[in-house]
Formats: structure tokens, sequence, C-alpha cells
């Protein structure tokens, strides 16, 4: 093909393009060539290979448990990736090491970063997200000091939990089924072999203790998911004129392409009623769309408020979302999945097959019953004994238990 009908190809190519999506899709497709032209090593991979080659799974190591004190106060460490703000899974993980720590047991943070960050550079960013605890933040690759209990709360966690020669009965906090984040290869293997280690688990919600025992003979306990019902609340006011979608588009795992296609056919259904996007900034999606960006708690629960039903898409285990919204009388709308229904257990939720239409359609039937008070009335009524003390309770059962058998 000659220079000039090439350059009228790409011509076309980038026109279509714009009409279709927009300069900031021309971008995207910008920075995924330049991507792939630097090659697959071009992003650190999210666990050390070393570590990796390290753990041979075939022979673990002896695991050495210190006596549990008179008192019964323990130490346990806990390996994570370093935290940001508005991030779930380490809310979730901080709510339980604050209960042990108020139950006065001694927790320890160790960061695993494969970007060259130290613990000093996360530090505050750990100590401004979750001001209640107490602990240190030290390094994981710098090895760690022994204790009663060793957890591992990511599948790239498990690595270094699993090869470090410090003393502790090792567990494993799954919040989500973490092969499932990836195409089927090399790092989807690498999520699933941490199952095999030989952790007990503690999993948020029954669908992942279930499925990690009979998968991979993992021993697993869960807990229930808990809410902030004191912040998270029904209150007297707002008037509510629209919809919320919990919008993650880099997080394959939260269908952002779906809820933004219902969205779309909602809101050409319901002119007058707003959608808002929370979670990350999206970008101008139309006129009566509001991209709202990482809302704090308090924002988030004034515009729950405000809003009749919420977009909350989990292709792998749930998020915390449902409970929050519907404490706050917005009804949630999730995608139609065993690991959903599992663990948010809860009449008030709507489930819809997940494909545009149908999400459109479910949120449609929620804005328009007549008899909307009621409903989120009742809907926040059923959270109202949720909490997250119940979780922390499960937790310190669960050492107890091991630690003592």
């Amino acid at each position: 093909m000659s220079r000039y009908r090439k350059a009228v190809r790409r011509g076309h190519q980038l026109r279509r393009i714009l009409d279709e999506g927009g300069a900031r899709h021309v971008g995207a497709r910008l920075l995924l060539a330049a991507a792939k032209r630097l090659g697959p090593g071009a992003e650190p991979a999210p666990v050390r290979m070393a570590d990796v080659r390290a753990a041979d799974l075939g022979s673990p190591p002896p695991e050495v448990i210190p006596p549990v004190p008179a008192d019964g106060r323990l130490t346990v460490n806990w390996v994570t990736t370093p935290p940001s703000h508005g991030s779930g899974g380490h809310t979730t993980m901080f709510r339980l090491i604050e209960h042990l720590e108020a139950a006065g047991h001694t927790c320890r943070v160790y960061l695993y970063d494969t970007y060259g960050s130290r613990a000093a550079d996360h530090e505050p960013t750990v100590r401004s997200a979750f001001p209640g605890f107490r602990g240190p933040v030290r390094d994981a690759g710098d090895g760690m000091a022994d204790a009663h209990a060793v957890f591992a709360t990511a599948w790239m966690t498990a690595y270094p939990v699993f090869t470090d020669p410090c003393a502790g009965k090792r567990f494993y906090l799954v919040q989500d089924y973490e092969p499932w984040f990836f195409p089927v290869g090399g790092l989807s293997a690498l999520a699933e072999n941490t199952y095999r280690m030989g952790f007990h688990g503690f999993t948020a919600g029954k669908f992942l203790a279930g499925k990690l025992t009979a998968e991979h003979g993992m021993p697993a306990d869960s807990f229930d998911f808990g809410c902030d019902t004191e912040l998270y609340r029904l209150r007297p006011g707002p008037r509510r004129d629209g919809v919320i979608f919990y919008a993650r588009p880099h997080a394959s795992r939260r269908a952002f392409e779906l809820g933004r296609l219902a969205l779309e056919l909602f809101s050409e259904r319901h002119p007058g009623l707003w959608v808002h996007l929370y979670g990350e900034k999206v970008g101008d999606l139309g006129p009566r769309f509001v991209d709202h960006g990482l809302l704090t708690p308090p924002q988030l629960a004034e515009l729950y408020n405000r809003c009749f039903a919420g977009l909350s898409l989990s292709m792998t285990n749930v998020s915390l979302v449902p409970h929050e919204m519907l404490a706050a009388g917005c009804v949630p709308v999730v995608n139609e999945a065993i690991h959903n229904r599992v663990v948010l257990d809860n009449t008030h939720v709507r489930y819809a097959d997940p494909a545009p239409h149908a999400l459109a359609d479910a949120l449609g039937e929620v804005v328009a019953r007549p008899d909307f008070d009621g409903v989120a009335a009742a809907a926040s009524a059923s959270v109202s004994g949720r909490s997250w003390s119940a979780a922390g309770n499960e937790l310190e059962k669960l050492l107890g238990r091991e630690l003592r058998a």
C-alpha cells in the first residue's frame, strides 16, 4: 500500500474515531498504542517475580506460632498494597484492624509496593485516610517481625507472606476472587495459586468462602458486610431527582461499559431526571449527566438521599456500595449473579440481567414507583441492624480459635 493510501486510510480512521468517541477516545487509543510499542515490560508487574520464584508451594516453610499470652492480647501483621482515599478494600481492612486495636491487640501494617516507593512515602496517606489506625507502617520488603498471626490481603501480598521467615500463623483476608481480575493467563494463574498456600481464609461474604473451600480446598470463615448506618441513613428533606452510578472505568469487574449504555437509554426515557456518576472521573456524557469523580463518604451519603436508584455492577464479588445505598433509601440495581445474591441477601435489591436494556428497564421501574417514600423507608430499615463490629467480632473469634488449636 502506498504512503498516500495509508495516509488517506488513517485520516478516515481518525475521523470515524472522533465521530464515535470524541477527542478523549482518540487520546486513549494513542496511549494504548504507545503502551503496546513499549512492550510487556513497560508497566511493573503487580507482584515481584523474585517473590513468586521464591515461593515453592510444594515445600511450604514450617509454621511457627508464638504462644498466646495469658491476657489474650495478640500481635498481628497485615501485608497490603499502598492504600488510597476511597479504596473500599482498604477501608474494610482498616475497619477490622481498628476493631482489633480497640480490643487491645497490636497491629502492624507492612506495605508491599512494586513501584519503588517506600512505606514512609505512603504513610501520610495511611494516616489521613484511616486516622483511627494507631500501629506502625513498614516496608514488607525489609522483612517482618514475629507475630501471632500474619495476614495476606490481596493475591500479590500472599507471596511475601508465604516466604517471609517471621513467626505467625498465616491467614488470608479475601475480599474478591482475584483470578477473575485478569484474562486467563499467567497473572490469573499466579493469583489462583495463592489459594493453595495453606493459609486460613477470612472472606467478605459467604460466596467466597464456599468457592475457595470447594475449588481449592482452602479452609475459610466469612463475615457479613457491615454498614456505617450513622453516616449512611435516610434523611428527611432532600428531594430525589435522579439516579446514581458507581462508575469505575479502570476496574473492569465494575462493568462501566454496560452501565454507561444502560444510563444513556434510561436518560433518553426519563429526560427530566439527573444521572449522577461517582468513583472516577469519566468525562462529559450528556447534559443531564453529572460527573462527580471521587466523593467523600459524607458527600456520598448526601447524594444517595437525592437519588431514587443506584446502579452498582459487580462481575465479581459485590462491593460495599449496595448496602450503603439501601441505608440511605436509594434502591440498588445490581446485575443478576449468584455471588451478588448470596452476599447481599436483601429483598429490597433490584436485580437485572447484565444487558443495557434490562438494566435501564430496572432503573425505570424503580423511579416510576408511586409509593417510593415507603419503598425508601423499608430499604433503609432492612440494613438498620448491620454494623462493622459484627465483622470484627467474627475475626476475633477466628483468631482465638485457630491460634489456640
